[in-house]
């Protein structure tokens, strides 16, 4: 649009032009170069105009289409870092609960190792007490009795280990005695001598009746298992102190 207007004012001006030079046809050639030179200079000086207006306009679009696509390039390019800055935030999440993790298992299972050390020490202290005869034979009453409790039958067989059977037979008229006062009840007693209790027990006595059906482990290890089971919480409690996220106390 801007090259047609141009081209319509040359059009006008070089009609003027010749309006001019006939009505002037007696001019002199000094008079007519003169006009000449005075034209061209006008239509320069029009064409130069134009063209700084053409390139100002250029210009002015130009930096216009390059602070857009800038622009356009730095919200890329701000996405971009803020969505890595949210992955290396997630990833160090993770391995910051990968680690408390790992921690907790580690104190968890120093735990669990401090207290089976304890209960291995319990046991080995446990066996000790079969080389104490009075005191020895004290607890194999307990054990007697309190198996006799259990079972409430008329008729029960007991097991223990073959060098503790004179023990036993010593033990077996206390346990009775104790067992008829409390209970008012007679109860037959004999010794499996065929089948003593292995090596692996310390010591202690098992109560069966009719005819094996029923069975009840008073050896030194069964009761030692069921009294840790029992204060394995209060242990815990003990040693590192009451758990917060425990509602409920066994």
């Amino acid at each position: 649009s801007q090259s047609r207007e141009f081209s319509q004012k040359l059009v006008d001006f070089f009609t003027v032009f010749v309006i001019i030079t006939a009505v002037k046809m007696a001019m002199s050639d000094q008079d007519v170069q003169k006009q000449i030179k005075h034209m061209m200079a006008f239509i320069e000086q029009e064409a130069n105009e134009k063209a700084e207006e053409i390139d100002a306009k250029a210009e002015e679009e130009f930096n216009i289409e390059k602070g857009r696509l800038v622009q356009q390039q730095r919200v890329k390019i701000m996405e971009y870092y803020e969505r890595k800055e949210k992955q290396v935030e997630l990833q160090k999440k993770i391995q910051s609960s990968n680690l408390l993790n790992q921690s907790r298992l580690k104190i968890l299972k120093t735990r669990e190792d401090l207290l089976k050390d304890l209960m291995e020490e319990a046991r080995q202290r446990l066996s000790k007490i079969t080389k104490d005869k009075p005191k020895y034979k004290k607890f194999m009453e307990g054990l007697i009795t309190q198996g006799l409790f259990q079972l409430i039958e008329a008729s029960v067989v007991l097991r223990c280990k073959q060098e503790d059977l004179d023990l036993l037979k010593e033990s077996l008229p206390a346990s009775v005695q104790q067992y008829k006062e409390a209970t008012g009840n007679d109860v037959s007693i004999s010794i499996d001598t065929d089948n003593f209790l292995g090596n692996d027990v310390s010591g202690g006595v098992e109560l069966l009746a009719q005819h094996g059906k029923i069975r009840v482990e008073n050896m030194l290890e069964s009761r030692l298992s069921l009294i840790s089971q029992q204060m394995i919480p209060e242990l815990r409690t003990i040693l590192y102190g009451a758990n917060p996220n425990r509602k409920f106390m066994d």
